[in-house]
């Protein structure tokens, strides 16, 4: 029998072999902006950067001073927590800043680039080599050149430990988040690659290895069919690998099963194939702010103002790097982390309502709330702003966040226990099992933003138990 809130499509006959998987809650995202397909290619920008201050758990040690020569793949600075976990150079030149926010934090670590590049040369691990190497020189070469931290672990989504074995690794190719690259931009022409990486995954795990995407991409996913294992169907966000794990686990030993990004693998299996530290990947510049929302080939740690220098469509344009409802807003004096695939442009919206707005019967709004004629027209598109639309009002037990959770906790009652401090009630009302999506704090109509308030607690317990 299927879990709750997932139903078997079963083996269809053109994906044989892959579980087709329905996945019932969440909700779908009619926004608009969503990038083209096409692939534009951006100039080599001055300036590259590794940004701390975004790495979630990080707590680097500075190993580079201002003036030092850097070469691309050359140490930055190591995590204090997992000494060996190391951050490298996305360029070759010299540190011009360390720019630093309160209490010291370190923002930015930025490289002045040369007009010739040099590189750090690593060892590079062809296909017959990769099937005799041992697991825990396989790893260590993944964790010294810096690019390990892309392979997360659940339940809390720090970098995955290598102490232990994990019961399975989860590749997500697609993301139902709307403005990330799609994996056909992004894979194309680079399916040995692919391929590569799944046998890399397979030899560092020892376990077995779920390549997901949805039901859209996989049809165009010709050369990479065989290694697709679920494919899924259904609203955001069901391409979550911690979605997919709570659906079709069978026990709870499986909750500490590791993942990855489609984009992360490549990085990965090109490292490991070249000995070079990669230096490229695919962004998407999309949103209801973006003038021409598309994909660009852009360099890893490129400056968030050549990636949107004449791409917003008006002024007063916020960025957002990562997810509409997950990622972090990104200054125009900022960069992109190796992470952050996607670049959002949102438009702030009115500071205040309009005359008599609240009499308007709210037909461009999007909202998942009935109390507006949106909720009765066709389904569409509609633009999204950061304006909240509202002031923040006590919990009124709307149950709305209870329907669109996709992992079936009671977002609404968590919360309350954690704001009462009662740890061992929240962890029973299931605070691991939540996927950070922020679709609890998208369709509050009290405008409680429910996934800050989950996601501290969360990482709280973490270092608690760390």
């Amino acid at each position: 029998m299927a879990p709750a809130g997932v139903l078997y499509a079963g083996r269809q006959a053109e994906l044989t072999g892959m579980n087709v998987l329905h996945l019932k809650k969440g909700y779908h995202l009619r926004l608009a902006g969503r990038p083209a397909a096409d692939l534009e290619i951006l100039p080599r920008p001055a300036q590259l950067a590794v940004v701390p201050e975004r790495l979630r758990f990080v707590k680097p040690q500075l190993l580079v001073k201002v003036g030092d020569r850097v070469r691309v793949g050359s140490v930055l600075f190591e995590d204090k927590r997992h000494p060996g976990v190391l951050y490298r150079s996305p360029g070759g030149g010299t540190v011009s800043a360390i720019t630093l926010g309160p209490r010291r934090v370190i923002r930015a670590i930025v490289v002045e680039l040369d007009a010739e590049e040099a590189f750090e040369e690593f060892a590079p691990l062809g296909r017959e080599a990769l099937e005799s190497i041992e697991r825990r020189e396989l790893i260590e070469r993944l964790m010294a050149v810096g690019l390990w931290p892309l392979i997360k672990e659940l339940p809390f989504r720090d970098a995955a430990r290598i102490d232990r074995k994990p019961p399975a690794v989860f590749v997500q190719l697609d993301n139902l988040d709307p403005f990330h690259p799609l994996p056909a931009v992004y894979l194309a022409g680079r399916e040995a690659l692919f391929d590569y990486g799944i046998r890399m995954l397979e030899r560092a795990a020892e376990a077995p290895v779920k390549v997901s995407a949805l039901k859209e991409s996989a049809a165009g996913l010709n050369g990479l069919k065989t290694r697709l294992t679920h494919v899924i169907t259904g609203s955001y966000p069901a391409h979550d690998p911690g979605v997919l794990l709570y659906r079709i686990k069978r026990s709870a030993a499986e909750n500490h099963a590791w993942y990855l990004s489609g984009q992360g693998l490549l990085l990965l299996a090109q490292f490991l194939m070249t000995g070079r530290y990669p230096t490229e990947q695919t962004l998407s510049l999309a949103g209801p702010g973006a003038k021409h929302p598309r994909h660009v080939r852009a360099r890893i740690g490129a400056p968030v103002a050549a990636l949107s220098a004449g791409r917003s469509a008006a002024p007063g344009t916020r960025c957002i790097a990562g997810g509409v409802f997950t990622g972090s807003p990104a200054s125009a004096d900022s960069f992109l982390n190796v992470e952050e695939t996607a670049l959002v442009f949102l438009p702030e919206g009115a500071v205040s309502p309009p005359p008599f707005g609240w009499i308007m019967p709210g037909r461009d709004v999007p909202s998942y709330s009935r109390a507006f004629l949106s909720a009765f027209t066709p389904p569409r598109e509609r633009s999204m702003s950061c304006n909240r639309h509202g002031g923040l009002r006590a919990c009124i037990q709307c149950g709305f966040c209870a329907r669109v959770c996709p992992v079936d906790i009671l977002p609404q009652l968590t919360y309350k226990t954690v704001v009462a401090g009662e740890v061992e009630e929240s962890l029973a009302h299931g605070l691991l099992d939540c996927v950070e999506c922020g679709l609890c704090s998208f369709v509050c109509p009290s405008k409680i933003d429910l996934l800050q308030t989950l996601r501290r607690a969360r990482e709280t317990f973490y270092d608690d138990i760390a």
